[in-house]
């Protein structure tokens, strides 16, 4: 009798009473993401880690060495799924992610390990993969897309393409391909891209899309041609319309610092569309959200608060995402067959889980896990990659003009906004010091610099930035650099920035803050320079000195370290800074910081 077989005989004997559950939940209210409903009175029989009967009386499959839960009226609710997330942006490990988030009722997560892969490469993605199959929640890998993300414009540690593909839909655990976030080199036909995304078909698989351009016209329609089946990047109602009406899901984050729920819900809110199109997910979490605010329960809490109906966002993240993944056999939904993952739930508005049940355990009580973890080792290679030529001076971090001095130039400068991933690109007058352009912190003027650290050429880009608000003679510095991941310095004196950059070198990688000369900040991160392996409330309280730092230096942006890790990211306009020079993302093309 093969498992399959095996696994039903035992669904099919413990519904009829002819064999006991290894877990009943009795007496819930049973919130069907399926039906609409949510149905009073019922009882859960679970055996072998699925689900064996819903309904309003399990007593027949219960014998004497069956656990029983007794729900007490309590909401009997599908455990959450993320579709849409980074692992690495949480700065733990895939088990430390998931320790951190199973408490809250997260019980499947669908990660693009896209930052480790562009560092290593295939190796980096195969390390999340093996790690990610011995959690006791499920954690589906999609294949990243675009290493590099945007090929001419950075140099990534490592790169990937429709061999590595191709290969890795092979393997177990493997659910997609990442977010297509090369999105003017698949409207324009790219090769390389498309025989990426048929690959991913050919092997009958989701591919993961990033439109990151207001432009809903033709190059819009043919990113969607291309093949991405979801995007995660609208900002605006009419990009989640958009989206929808073309076939696609329109995935709404809610993570640290990107709040796009509030305005895509609208579309269902007051365009009366259809929710069954539309997914919420986290994109990226930072450790100290997941310590202190929570994962997919904080989206759902936000969901809610802004208008949507609590049966409508719990649809949301779950049968929702399964079926956009085409799992609705396994997951995303509590029926008989599918995982036993079922919280038990007092208000579904507050909401905040007693009992989490993962694949028939009960592994979280009242915020506590009861279950132990698998231990994980790494490898050396996954700890050492931050390779500098030499340390850095502050004459590393000039920013030289050729206007005489006293002279008026322009400047091109990086305009952050907070809360969202675009940015602006300002154009500023600048005054020419000496044969150089100087940080300005009465205009809310700093530098900001790209120091190559993959392969050790010594290179460092500088350019300016605009928005972080710094009022003290300060730098920070970041391993966590979207796409590349590249070292990213920014300050408002060159000494201070050469300084935290070699701190930072010192402990493998993270996060740091310098003022005055003095490390006042710091989140070490040696796995990857992305990831410590530390519990995440131990790693939140190291990111939380650093957004400290940020504070003390003036900035009073909401998770502006994370607002950092994105001005590298050569794929969302309208202007961004890499290894190779200043990037108009909006025309793809590099130009000067300075018109001199």
């Amino acid at each position: 009798m093969s498992s399959s077989t095996k696994l039903t005989r035992s669904l099919v004997d413990v519904a009829m009473g002819r064999a006991h559950a290894d877990l009943v939940i009795r007496a819930g209210k049973w919130v069907s993401v399926q039906s609409g409903e949510i149905i009073p009175k019922t009882d859960i029989a679970i055996v072998d880690g699925h689900i064996a009967y819903v309904g309003p009386d399990a007593s027949h499959s219960i014998g004497d060495n069956t656990k029983v839960i007794d729900a007490n009226g309590r909401f009997l609710v599908p455990g959450l799924l993320d579709a849409h997330m980074h692992v690495e942006s949480g700065m733990v490990t895939v088990t430390e992610f998931v320790r951190a988030v199973v408490v809250r009722g997260t019980t499947g997560i669908f990660v693009d390990p896209h930052e480790i892969a562009n560092i290593f490469g295939l190796k980096g993605v195969k390390l999340m993969v093996d790690e990610a199959q011995k959690q006791p929640i499920h954690v589906w890998v999609q294949m990243p897309s675009c290493v590099p993300s945007s090929p001419g414009f950075e140099t990534p540690g490592a790169s990937l393409g429709p061999k590595e593909v191709a290969e890795a839909m092979q393997w177990k655990g493997i659910i997609g391909l990442g977010e297509m976030m090369n999105f003017p080199g698949v409207f324009h036909g790219d090769k390389k891209l498309l025989d990426e995304m048929s690959a991913t078909h050919a092997a009958g698989k989701t591919i993961g899309g990033h439109y990151a351009s207001p432009d809903l016209g033709l190059p819009f329609h043919g990113y969607v041609a291309g093949g991405a089946e979801d995007d995660h990047e609208g900002t605006r109602i009419e990009d989640a319309v958009a989206r929808v009406r073309q076939g696609m899901k329109a995935m709404l984050r809610y993570g640290s610092a990107w709040h796009d729920v509030a305005v895509g819900i609208k579309a269902i809110t007051e365009k009366k569309m259809d929710s069954r199109r539309f997914i919420l997910c986290t994109d990226d979490s930072h450790a100290a959200t997941l310590s202190e605010d929570g994962h997919m329960d904080r989206v759902l809490r936000h969901a809610i608060s802004e208008g949507l109906d609590p049966m409508t966002a719990i649809q949301m993240m779950t049968i929702n995402s399964a079926e956009h993944f085409g799992l609705t056999k396994e997951m995303g939904m509590i029926a008989p067959g599918r995982w036993a993952d079922v919280l038990i739930v007092n208000d579904l508005k507050n909401f905040k889980v007693d009992t989490v049940v993962a694949k028939g355990r009960v592994v979280a009580e009242k915020g506590k896990l009861l279950i132990d973890l698998p231990p994980q080792k790494y490898p050396k290679w996954a700890t050492s990659s931050v390779h500098l030529k030499r340390m850095l001076k502050a004459q590393d971090f000039i920013l030289k003009t050729r206007a005489v001095n006293g002279a008026e130039v322009e400047a091109h400068v990086i305009g952050v906004i907070e809360n969202q991933a675009p940015t602006r690109h300002l154009r500023m007058n600048v005054t020419a010091q000496n044969g150089e352009v100087r940080a300005d912190l009465k205009r809310d003027l700093a530098k900001i610099a790209i120091v190559e650290r993959h392969r050790a050429t010594g290179k460092v880009t500088v350019g300016l930035v605009n928005g972080f608000e710094f009022t003290r003679k300060c730098a920070i510095a970041s391993t966590v650099v979207h796409d590349s991941h590249q070292m990213i310095v920014v300050g408002t004196d060159d000494e201070s920035m050469a300084v935290a950059a070699n701190e930072l070198v010192k402990c493998g990688g993270g996060q740091i803050v310098v003022m005055d000369g003095q490390v006042i900040g710091l989140v070490d991160l040696p796995i990857a320079g992305l990831m410590s392996n530390e519990h995440a409330d131990i790693v939140a309280k190291k990111a939380a000195t650093v957004l400290e730092g940020f504070k003390m230096c003036g900035s009073e942006l909401n998770n502006p370290n994370m607002q950092l890790s994105l001005l590298g990211l050569v794929v969302i306009p309208e202007l961004r800074i890499s290894d190779k020079g200043l990037v108009d993302v909006t025309n793809f093309d590099f130009i000067s910081v300075l018109d001199d």
